[in-house]
């Protein structure tokens, strides 16, 4: 049974707000109409393509805040960050990160994306990975979003280390786990383990 125009538009409104880093075909497939539909219905609802929507909190948090390199030297895009606390990243999967045999991304891709997103939410100067124990848990291939989600779970002041937690989802499908010890060469987050 098909949903009303308003029930759509309703219950597009609050998946995007679930999830803003969703596609129109995401959503298309989602609520079963067409990509049109969809665009359409965000212009009613004033809200804007998945890539205006980056691009703003982009613009608003990241300059400034990254320290521990340069911003476009993260692999993938980050659009959200808390320095010493959280971060999230985006990457889509193209030709040129899978092999041409399979369309399978290249795991060194999938890692980068991860160990860079490790480095950025960093509050130092110099933050480098001391030591990484990974997992891929499913097989991404081209044309796919790779969302990254760093989380800092640990701050030892005395051995100058951090530890960030990485999981990076397609959709809600967990693809890649990382435990990235970082060194750091001058602490300046809360002196207790968060």
């Amino acid at each position: 049974m098909r949903r009303s125009k308003k029930d759509r538009q309703t219950e597009l409104q609050e998946t995007i707000a679930d999830n803003p880093f969703v596609t129109d075909e995401e959503l298309a497939d989602r609520f079963q109409v067409s990509v049109q539909t969809i665009r359409l219905d965000r212009m009613e609802l004033s809200i804007p393509e998945l890539r205006e929507r980056i691009k703003h909190v982009a613009k608003e948090k990241l300059a400034d805040e990254v320290r521990s390199l340069p911003i476009e030297e993260v692999v993938g895009e980050v659009i959200d960050i808390e320095l010493d606390q959280s971060a999230i990243s985006i990457f889509d999967v193209k030709k040129n990160h899978v092999f041409t045999r399979n369309g399978i991304a290249r795991g060194h891709h999938l890692f980068a994306q991860a160990n860079s997103l490790a480095v950025a939410v960093i509050n130092d100067e110099l933050a480098l990975t001391a030591k990484a124990n990974i997992r891929f848990t499913r097989t991404v291939y081209e044309g796919e979003r790779v969302v990254a989600k760093a989380k800092v779970t640990n701050v030892n002041t005395e051995k100058e280390r951090t530890t960030v937690e990485v999981n990076s989802y397609v959709g809600q499908e967990l693809v890649f786990q990382g435990e990235f010890t970082m060194y750091r060469s001058n602490i300046s987050a809360k002196d207790e383990t968060k």
